[in-house]
């Protein structure tokens, strides 16, 4: 296969589907109560229990940057998702994750959310089945084939 055919896969389009195929793991794992937001949080739960995260979402916009901290936080995170074989993606529209995620980014003190990581968990009672979550996963899996670790998606504006 050539390079052109592999970057042919990586249409507009399919990128669209991978966002909206997120969207809907999310809007999925709301409910379950299977989402980490934060960092710190983050950590947390990737140090307990590992095997139970299903994808790491890393949310930048423009002006993170230039966040020095923030990026070492995210290469370690990443180092730890890809010695543990945790899928990872990293979006560009923290706004539109807030949306996704409901609250407008605000906790429920009004404080900021920390949406600069999100973690899907798989919920203990079920082993979690998700088309769309298969979905997301053969992209990250596929992106790493072409030696891209962490794709990039654009969650579009609604």
């Amino acid at each position: 296969m050539t390079f052109e055919e592999l970057s042919g896969d990586f249409s507009q389009e399919r990128m669209d589907s991978v966002a909206t195929a997120l969207e809907e793991v999310l809007a999925a794992a709301l409910p379950q109560g299977s989402i980490t937001i934060g960092v710190y949080e983050a950590a947390k739960s990737l140090n307990v229990d590992p095997d139970n995260v299903v994808l790491c979402i890393l949310a930048t916009d423009d002006e993170d940057v230039k966040d020095v901290a923030l990026q070492i936080h995210f290469t370690l995170i990443q180092a730890f998702c890809c010695e543990n074989d945790i899928n990872i993606l990293r979006v560009n529209n923290t706004r539109r994750l807030a949306e996704i995620l409901g609250g407008g980014g605000k906790q429920s003190g009004g404080e900021p959310m920390d949406l600069h990581c999100v973690l899907v968990t798989s919920p203990h009672s079920t082993s979690w089945k998700d088309p769309a979550l298969s979905k997301v996963n053969r992209f990250c899996r596929e992106s790493r084939c072409m030696d891209q670790w962490v794709p990039i998606i654009n969650l579009p504006e609604r």
